[in-house]
């Protein structure tokens, strides 16, 4: 047989602080609960997240969402709110040095929240739009964009485009399931080889990847038992970076408790994805040496 090249192919670093993400860095992970529930609550699981970054050494980016805007039904629970959601994530900031991740949803909040966030993530569903990424480019910070549910991996090159054109080219691409409808999401791990050709990192999301989109009928449901197997499956493949929701109580969580990773088990994730990245790392300098394996 022919040779077969697994190496992982390097991409542009986008670096935030002293966290880079790609360019041949080791794994990232973008970690937090869903939406902010209460200060306290948040703090809690920060603190939490920063102590299991020091132990397991894989650098992690704080995240939360401010406003759910997509909730599955009209009464369920979306957020403080833009300004008070901003203020606890500085407040998060200021008591663990972590960076920070939120999304927005208008171009209106771009600025406000480049204020206070590192990086600005797009949801899936707002990956197309065209002034929203254009508004968060503008503001200099990292972009993470959600590849639409809808959206083959090769589409999000005109996403690419579209941020590239303000001059700012740190982004970053994630996958998350695509919809094949009746509530279920597949998650293709050939997008990750695909997507990281457009030469920026690559962000696989375990938890969103596990969710069945309105499958409580008015909440979303999950599957987070196979959380793990995905995650594991991606950092094999080769990624830069692993999002992963957490909760300390995912059942009574207020936004995306079924597909959440509980807290306790996080720690025992990251040093699993962390391992075979290191081992992805190691067969890649040997593919490179030997230019491929049989």
């Amino acid at each position: 047989m022919g040779a077969m090249n697994i190496t992982k192919k390097d991409t542009r670093a986008v670096r935030i602080g002293k966290i880079t993400i790609g360019g041949g860095a080791p794994l990232v992970a973008i970690v937090g609960p869903c939406v902010i529930e209460s200060e306290e609550h948040t703090l809690r699981l920060a603190h939490a997240i920063a102590q299991i970054a020091e132990a397991t050494g894989v650098p992690c980016i704080f995240k939360a969402s401010y406003d759910k805007a997509n909730r599955s039904s009209l009464s369920s629970y979306r957020g403080p709110g833009l300004e008070e959601g901003l203020r606890i994530l500085a407040k998060v900031k200021t008591e663990t040095q972590l960076p920070l991740l939120t999304d927005i949803h208008t171009e209106a909040q771009a600025v406000p929240a480049a204020e206070v966030v590192d990086i600005l993530q797009i949801p899936a569903f707002l990956c197309r739009q065209t002034d929203l990424l254009l508004a968060a480019a503008r503001t200099g910070k990292p972009v993470n964009v959600k590849k639409g549910q809808f959206l083959a991996p090769w589409d999000m090159r005109n996403v690419c485009e579209k941020i590239s054109s303000t001059g700012n080219h740190q982004i970053l691409l994630t996958e998350r399931g695509v919809s094949f409808g009746y509530n279920n999401l597949v998650s293709d791990m050939r997008s990750l080889v695909i997507m990281r050709e457009l030469g920026y990192p690559v962000v696989f999301d375990a938890t969103h990847s596990v969710q069945l989109p309105g499958g409580l009928g008015t909440a979303t449901g999950g599957q987070r038992q196979f959380i793990f197997p995905l995650a594991r499956a991606a950092a094999a493949v080769g990624i830069d970076a692993l999002f992963v929701e957490t909760h300390d109580n995912p059942e009574a969580a207020l936004s995306d408790g079924p597909n959440s990773m509980p807290l306790s088990l996080l720690e025992t994730l990251l040093r699993h994805a962390k391992e075979l990245d290191a081992w992805l790392r190691e067969r890649s300098a040997q593919d490179y040496a030997s230019g491929g394996v049989a």
